[in-house]
């Protein structure tokens, strides 16, 4: 299985969208510091992530979740979710 992921910083309050083999190991690599593009903004959330068969779905729907129609679907869908957090 392939995961797209969204993290939400604690720090800025802003996502990181990506995809991974590896979940489990992925949040883990995020959250110690191993990531240098989510170093600085620890500590990361896990707030969604969806299940692919195929990694080429996977990354297009990554790709998707980052273009402004996507971040703006996604604060739609976890409206709730980012309510409860602040």
């Amino acid at each position: 299985m392939y995961y797209v992921y969204v993290l939400l910083s604690q720090k800025d309050n802003k996502f990181y969208i990506g995809f991974t083999g590896e979940l489990k190991r992925r949040l883990k690599e995020h959250n110690s510091g191993k990531n240098t593009s989510t170093k600085s903004r620890r500590p990361l959330k896990l707030i969604y992530y969806e299940a692919h068969l195929s990694q080429a779905d996977a990354m297009r729907r990554e790709r998707y979740f980052k273009t402004t129609k996507g971040k703006s679907t996604l604060k739609q869908m976890l409206r709730d979710s980012l309510e409860k957090n602040n």
